[in-house]
């Protein structure tokens, strides 16, 4: 069994970090839904765990991650709607 960890696991690990620390920061009421640190870390988070799942494919990752970001960007369109 190889356990070294190539690039693309690297950048996977990256996004879940972005993605678990936009949850917390979250929920512990640090930051609102509206908040761009909050939209852009789920939107980079979602990128690199797509990243890393072009290599390491994982089909029911790989579509939480294309919902993951259409969610995103849908609340980053509603917040500068709301802002304007």
């Amino acid at each position: 069994m190889n356990t070294e960890l190539d690039a693309f696991q690297w950048i996977g690990f990256l996004g879940m970090a972005c993605v678990v620390y936009a949850y917390f920061l979250i929920q512990s009421e640090k930051v609102s839904k509206h908040d761009s640190i909050y939209q852009w870390l789920n939107l980079i988070g979602a990128i690199l765990l797509i990243i890393s799942l072009l290599v390491h494919f994982n089909l029911g990752s790989f579509l939480i991650e294309v919902f993951w970001i259409g969610i995103t960007l849908y609340g980053m369109i509603q917040s500068r709607k709301k802002a304007s």
